[in-house]
């Protein structure tokens, strides 16, 4: 009877310790690693740098890099993701952009990073290497317009100085980008027509030519990978309609249809060249490039996380 009683016992611990065990184990696996620790281990810690109307994390939910900045730090990055003003020029994003790269800096006690920005992002990042090269390690921009996107030309060119129109385009663009600003936890200042300026063709022209560092001289080439001692790259995708289920793919199908050339839904191929071009072809739309929306990307692509990952060990292999 005792005997019984005993293995019963045993029993009921053994299986308790296998269901704390099954408890802890995705209690904790972000903080475990099982290969490849040291993957994605740069020299200098990676700043996130979001697009326009972008933002951090929406209601302690929706993180704009969604997943990316876990897939990157289990493999062992130090990764900082920044805010700035959702809807603006890329002169005043860049330089609150710079605020951050200098705390992190401080922070960290590295003397430089790597920049990677998205959308916007890429032209804010590249402001940043211009105006502060001390900072940069590398910049790589992924979907960004560097000589403007298309759909922006079309909007510039409908509205007038002044006018109704663009009163209240500004009006929206503007309450817009306080809203997204304050469902993220900020309230930086927002200037939408600041923004579609900076995106244009016509504003991307001017930024370039105080700006130039990693920018093709041809239309469709690429630019130097090293400029200033700082590494530059780009990757951009050429899907619009990539997962059915992604309630976002049929925005970026209209607005698709403003483009000459083959693009993500808001910027064009050739538009997204800057230094060493990765890829410009990946089958991902705009927001699939950071994994949006909620990871529901194609499953016939590389995985946007798997894309950064292989970025970071580039990177990394290169002293960075």
């Amino acid at each position: 009877m005792q005997r019984s009683r005993r293995a019963a016992s045993v029993k009921a611990a053994w299986f308790g310790s296998i269901v704390l065990v099954a408890w802890l184990i995705p209690q904790t696996a972000s903080a475990w690693c099982w290969w490849n620790c040291n993957y994605t281990k740069t020299k200098y810690p990676i700043v996130l740098a979001h697009g326009a109307a972008g933002f951090d994390e929406l209601f302690g939910v929706l993180d704009y890099w969604y997943g990316i900045t876990s897939s990157l730090s289990d493999g062992g990055a130090t990764v900082y993701v920044t805010t700035v003003s959702q809807l603006n020029s890329t002169e005043v994003r860049g330089e609150q952009l710079i605020d951050q790269v200098e705390q992190i800096v401080a922070i960290t006690g590295k003397p430089k990073v790597n920049l990677i920005g998205h959308s916007h992002g890429g032209l804010d990042i590249r402001y940043v290497a211009s105006v502060r090269p001390d900072l940069v390690a590398s910049v790589t921009s992924v979907g960004s317009p560097h000589k403007g996107a298309d759909l922006a030309d079309v909007l510039a060119d409908n509205i007038q100085g002044g006018s109704f129109t663009q009163t209240i385009l500004a009006f929206f663009g503007n309450t817009l980008g306080t809203v997204l600003g304050l469902l993220s936890g900020s309230s930086n200042p927002q200037d939408a027509i600041g923004a579609l300026d900076s995106l244009s063709s016509a504003g991307t022209a001017v930024f370039n030519a105080q700006h130039p560092r990693g920018v093709p001289g041809s239309s469709c080439g690429e630019g130097s990978s090293i400029s200033g001692g700082i590494r530059y790259y780009s990757w951009s995708g050429t899907g619009v309609l990539t997962n059915v289920f992604d309630l976002t793919d049929p925005a970026l199908g209209l607005t698709s249809l403003f483009y000459g050339e083959s693009n993500d839904g808001l910027v064009g191929r050739c538009s997204s060249h800057l230094g060493d071009v990765i890829r410009d072809n990946y089958y991902m739309n705009h927001l699939d490039e950071v994994n949006q929306l909620f990871g529901l990307v194609s499953i016939f692509e590389s995985n946007p996380k798997t894309v950064f990952r292989k970025h970071a060990n580039r990177l990394k292999n290169k002293g960075l």
